[in-house]
């Protein structure tokens, strides 16, 4: 494994929150040249198939990879999305978004409730509304950027 990789592992799963072979899985993708098989991803990262399976679940989900059949395949392959970086704030605005939704049943739920708790509450709501809004701005400048730099 490259000091690249590894660096990916230990970086990519503190900031995220994942185990490290997640984060070397992405900077394989990242770096591959071409879409990978479990069993290449396997031998690339000296990993189980269901590590490899669980690592590459987590970066489809978070946006950043595909995974898909090639024509004339029955296997899956995964790649490094070329919008990578769109689909993981995609993924960040669905999952502050789930947390707004969780902070307004939390504010109609808790009416009852003391003053501080409903407090904390309504920032919360009001936390969430914040970063929805910012994540969706910052989505939006996010493609336009990329779009221009692909015009040029």
């Amino acid at each position: 494994m490259t000091p690249l990789i590894e660096d990916f592992g230990q970086r990519i799963g503190r900031a995220m929150g994942w185990p490290p072979m997640a984060g070397r899985a992405a900077g394989v993708l990242m770096l591959s040249r071409a879409p990978m098989t479990t069993a290449e991803l396997q031998s690339a990262l000296d990993a189980s198939k269901g590590s490899v399976s669980e690592m590459t679940r987590l970066l489809v989900v978070s946006g950043t990879v595909r995974r898909f059949k090639e024509p004339g395949s029955r296997h899956y392959v995964y790649e490094w999305r070329d919008d990578a970086w769109i689909g993981c704030l995609q993924h960040q605005l669905e999952q502050t978004g789930e947390l707004l939704t969780l902070a307004e049943n939390a504010q109609a739920h808790g009416a009852e409730l003391d003053e501080p708790q409903r407090g904390r509450l309504r920032e919360m709501h009001d936390y969430y509304t914040f970063m929805v809004r910012h994540i969706e701005a910052l989505l939006e400048e996010y493609k336009e950027s990329w779009a221009a730099a692909r015009r040029d």
